[in-house]
């Protein structure tokens, strides 16, 4: 079930919040690669956007893309939030958060259990209602195979 479009006003514009569609694909990969240059995020390709757009939200000012965020159902039991990204002249108007609520609210309705973020901004997240473990549960530990530079400088196809 696709999410309806809501739009919402912050700060005299209007933000419009609607499930993401293959057309904005271009657009969501301009957005990312910002944030890619700075190795905030990892590159993805357009076959992995389009994969993560099936469960995706974009915020639009005007038609024009200026937020993405998705979760990514690895199963009954787990989905992630992946590509939040939001174009840094809209921060600070709450559109990361609504397209954070619009994933979470997707797993939900499609019954998984837990959402999980991997996120340097722990406040952002904390406040959210995300936290480092569910209660009476392990902590997710990471053993980094690559630097995230090596991995960044990967050739890759952009048009898979």
């Amino acid at each position: 079930m696709n999410a309806p479009s809501t739009t919402e006003s912050a700060h005299e514009v209007e933000i419009e919040f609607r499930p993401a569609l293959d057309e904005d694909i271009p657009a969501v990969q301009a957005l990312l690669n910002v944030y890619v240059s700075h190795k905030k995020l990892l590159r993805r390709t357009r076959q992995e956007l389009a994969m993560l757009a099936t469960n995706g939200f974009v915020a639009t000012v005007d038609e024009e893309v200026v937020g993405f965020a998705a979760v990514e159902i690895y199963s009954r039991k787990l989905g992630e939030i992946q590509c939040l990204a939001v174009s840094e002249d809209y921060q600070g108007r709450g559109i990361g958060s609504k397209l954070v609520e619009l994933c979470v609210e997707r797993a939900r309705e499609k019954g998984i259990l837990e959402v999980m973020a991997i996120s340097s901004s722990e406040h952002f997240l904390r406040k959210l209602g995300f936290d480092y473990s569910l209660p009476d549960q392990k902590r997710a530990l990471f053993f980094q195979l690559r630097s995230r530079e090596d991995f960044s400088n990967d050739s890759v196809d952009p048009d898979l």
